[in-house]
Order: structure tokens, then C-alpha cells, then sequence
């Protein structure tokens, strides 16, 4: 519907800000500063993805319900909130099953977002490359492929777009499950030619040390880079900034060596995603050093290094050489976060009350003591300590040139950056 302007008498054709209901059935043994954290993440992807959030429900059961994941109690006081406010979606912090999506746009009359579609959709916006938007393609038609019932609008461009709505480009509401198959097929083959492009790129830097950035995602990996490579790589602050990874040539002190800007991780990451960003992540696994990047200012910075370990893992890249790099110390605050339970259902007011977080100097001899090797603090953004992180990095790659060529000086090059 076309709303007019009463200052110029034009209509406008923007579609509508999207409002959001955010669902989480977390285990009765979790913390409730744990849970608010979690939904603080959701809610910052649905931001990301162009929804406003308006309300948040919690219900704690040891399994979600097989038919609506929610119990009927609370799936009936959130269609009385929907209905109230006209939502114009749930968005769960977990992935459902096909049952359960038809079983709860049946019941809500509303769009119904899992965490993964709506990663999904944030890659489809932010995917720039021939590569990239392949693969998030292929993640999309994956993901479609169990749901095709009821879900044929996820397919459709021609509804103004939207949260969850940005469909691989099919335009045919009667696509049936063999036709997506079959592009399933074409876009693998597809795929795989462009990584035979990528590998023959790689080819051609045989010989010169490379190192990629890694990190959980919005830890200021693409700021770094620019300060490193002077490039201009796309940074913001929200989650999942970069998709397509970036490969810059460096050389600091005449050392020179080339640094990629991956894509960052986070919790639940769709395994479709990393499946379908294997050339992606191939930068990962081909690089002689990596450097995980940490946003020492998030409240559970410990957990997301831990998912940035367990990923590596996944992809079989976590054996390789790698620096620790803390960044954001200038927004570090070590006072206790106070919780805010506003919006929330069924969350705890008196339990589980932050305690306060160590000082600055204290992190830096825990973690110093506990990796035997220099860990930098910085702040890429206020400039802080890059000379000392140049410095690190020189000395680490020095350390591989040498290894890998004991008789040959490394190349002296008289670009310094």
C-alpha cells in the first residue's frame, strides 16, 4: 500500500520497517545473563538484516515441543502479542524443523524466521562476488529444499524484498522439488569452476607467506586490515560486514606477505554456510599463519574465541601457527554490565547478577603466561599498539621465510607501509 507524503504530495514506495518477535527455549540450567546475552546477538542479526525488534519471549523446557517448539501456553501469549502489535514476524533463536515452521506460520499468520535463514539472508544482502553470491545461493536452495510446503514466497522476488524474503532469484512460485534439485546440481558445478579460477590465482602466489584474518564475526577484523594494507575494505559495525574475503599484498620493514579478510564465524553458524564457502574458507586453510582477532570488549569474548577454535576445527584448519590479537581495549570496561530484563518474558531479575570482570592489565599477564608467546592488545580503531602489532607480525613471518627457505634471505622489497 502506497502511503502519500503530505509535504510534497509524492508517494512513497519504500517497503515498510519489518517488526520482530524474538522466541528462545533455552535449558533450564542456563543462566539467564547467559540467554539475555544470546538473544542480545539475535537481535543485533535481525537489526542487521533490516527488522526491528519489538519483544522478546523466553521459555525454559528441557526440549523443545516436537510440533511448535514452544509449549501451547506460550505460543498462545506470543500470537496474542503478534496480533496485538501486527509483528510481521517470530524469528527463533534456534533452527526448526519443516513440521515445526508450517506448524507455527499456521498457527501465528506471520513470516517465521530460524537462526539460520536469517544468517542466510544477511550473507544474501552482503554477498558481493560471482563466488559469493553462488554460494549463498546454494545455501538458500539447501535450506529451501526440505521446506518447499508453504514456503514458495521465500522463492518469489517480486514482494518487495525484506527479512528472509531476498530469494535465490527464482521468479516461478510453481518450481517443483526437481527443478530445485537440478540447480542445486548446476550451482555445485558452478561452484566448482570458480574454484579452479581461485586455485590457479593461488597458484600464482606460490612462494610468498600468507596470512589470514579470522575471528568471530564484528571483532573489527576488516578495520585491521586496512590499517595493515592500506586497502579499503568494506568495515561497519554490525555483524557480518565481509562475506567475500579480500587478499591484499603487504610489506612492513621490507618483509612482504599477503593478508586475507575472511568471513567471521558466530554461534550456530549454518553448516550449509560452511559447507558452501569451502573456496571461501580455502584462505583459511592454505594460510601459514592465522591471526584470530578478539573483541576483548564483549562481555563473553572466552566463549567466542571458543567457537572460533571449534570452527577452525570443523574446517580443519585450527593445527595451523596463530597470533591472539585483542582488539577494542578502548571500549574494555572491567565494572559489571548491568542486566536489563525489559522486553523479556519468564527472565530472572535477582539471580545470576554479572560479577565485575577483571582489570585490562590483569588479562593481559593471564593470557601472556598462559600462551608462551607475545599476546598484542590494540585498539584498531583509536590506533593503539599497530606499530607494536606490525612489529609481530614481522617477526612471526620473518620466522616462516626462514624456515621455509634456510638459505635464502627473504625478499627485501622498497614499499613500506
Amino acid at each position: 500500500m502506497l502511503a502519500k507524503s503530505e509535504k510534497n504530495g509524492t508517494y512513497e514506495t519504500s517497503p515498510e520497517a519489518e517488526t520482530a518477535v524474538l522466541v528462545a527455549v533455552p535449558d533450564k540450567r542456563q543462566a539467564d545473563a547467559r540467554t539475555q546475552e544470546y538473544l542480545d546477538e539475535l537481535e543485533f542479526l535481525a537489526e542487521t538484516a533490516g527488522a526491528t525488534v519489538t519483544k522478546r519471549f523466553v521459555q525454559r523446557l528441557d526440549k523443545p515441543d516436537i510440533r511448535t517448539f514452544v509449549g501451547e501456553g506460550k505460543l498462545a501469549e506470543i500470537k496474542a502479542y503478534v496480533e496485538h502489535t501486527k509483528a510481521s514476524m517470530v524469528i527463533f533463536d534456534d533452527d526448526l524443523s519443516p513440521s515445526q515452521l508450517r506448524n507455527l506460520e499456521a498457527e501465528l499468520l506471520v513470516k517465521i524466521v530460524d537462526r539460520s535463514l536469517l544468517i542466510i539472508d544477511i550473507f544474501a544482502q552482503r554477498a558481493k562476488s560471482a563466488t559469493a553470491q553462488t554460494q549463498v545461493e546454494l545455501a538458500q536452495y539447501q535450506y529451501l529444499l526440505p521446506r518447499l510446503t508453504g514456503l514458495w514466497t521465500h522463492l518469489d522476488k517480486q514482494r518487495g524484498g525484506g527479512v528472509a524474503q531476498r530469494g535465490p532469484g527464482e521468479t516461478e512460485i510453481e518450481t517443483d522439488r526437481r527443478v530445485v534439485r537440478d540447480r542445486i546440481a548446476f550451482l555445485k558445478d558452478r561452484l566448482k569452476e570458480l574454484d579452479k579460477q581461485t586455485t590457479t590465482q593461488r597458484k600464482s602466489r606460490t612462494g610468498i607467506v600468507r596470512v589470514a584474518l579470522v575471528g568471530y564475526t564484528n571483532v573489527g577484523k576488516s578495520t585491521i586490515m586496512n590499517l595493515l594494507s592500506r586497502a579499503d575494505v568494506f568495515a561497519e559495525n554490525k555483524l557480518f560486514a565481509t562475506v567475500d574475503s579480500t587478499v591484499r599484498k603487504v610489506v612492513l620493514e621490507t618483509m612482504p606477505f599477503l593478508l586475507s579478510d575472511t568471513v567471521g564465524f558466530i554461534r550456530k553458524l549454518p553448516t550449509r554456510l560452511i559447507e558452501s564457502f569451502k573456496s571461501t574458507l580455502d584462505e583459511i586453510r592454505e594460510a601459514d599463519l592465522l591471526v584470530h582477532v578478539v573483541d576483548i570488549s564483549h562481555p563473553t569474548f572466552e566463549e567466542q574465541i571458543e567457537v572460533v577454535n571449534a570452527t577452525l576445527k570443523d574446517i580443519e584448519a585450527a593445527d595451523k601457527p596463530m597470533l591472539l590479537v585483542f582488539n577494542k581495549i578502548d571500549r574494555y570496561n572491567h565494572e559489571p554490565v548491568a542486566s536489563s530484563t525489559e522486553g523479556f518474558e519468564e527472565m530472572n531479575t535477582d539471580e545470576d547478577a554479572p560479577a565485575a570482570r577483571p582489570s585490562l592489565e590483569q588479562l593481559k599477564a593471564t593470557y601472556m603466561a598462559k600462551l608462551h608467546d607475545p599476546v598484542i592488545f590494540i585498539s584498531a580503531q583509536e590506533r593503539e599498539n599497530i606499530d607494536e602489532l606490525r612489529a609481530l607480525l614481522v617477526r612471526h613471518v620473518s620466522a616462516i621465510y626462514q624456515e621455509r627457505y634456510p638459505s635464502v634471505h627473504p625478499i627485501q622489497e622498497e614499499t613500506e607501509f
